[in-house]
């Protein structure tokens, strides 16, 4: 899934690093399509009903053995992790007041 190289981790926390590059990526590929409205407009009540959906979705899939249509599982899997990440920069005020890096932007 992920663009940049990512090196066969030996300890654990190196295969923790990775899959932040992978939700990072993520979070680029969605924030280009989506900007920022899609959050702003909902707040944090907005990110935990998506993040309940996500949730859901996640245990029929589970639960039923069924092949997603869409996205992978390990895709949602990533998808709540980021938007944990979002909420936690809200929180802070960050998500709300700084941008993306253009470089990093121009190549999601």
């Amino acid at each position: 899934m992920s663009k940049t190289k990512i090196v066969t981790p030996k300890t654990l926390d190196q295969a923790f690093e990775n899959v932040n590059t992978e939700l990072l990526e993520m979070f680029l590929k969605k924030h280009k399509d989506y900007g920022k409205g899609n959050i702003l407009s909902g707040k944090e009540l907005g990110m935990a009903f998506r993040i309940s959906e996500k949730a859901e979705r996640l245990k029929n899939l589970l639960m039923t053995g069924g092949e997603p249509a869409n996205e992978t599982i390990e895709e949602t899997f990533i998808d709540l992790a980021v938007y944990g990440v979002i909420g936690v920069l809200y929180r802070r005020g960050q998500f709300q007041k700084l941008e993306v890096e253009e470089e990093k932007a121009d190549k999601s």
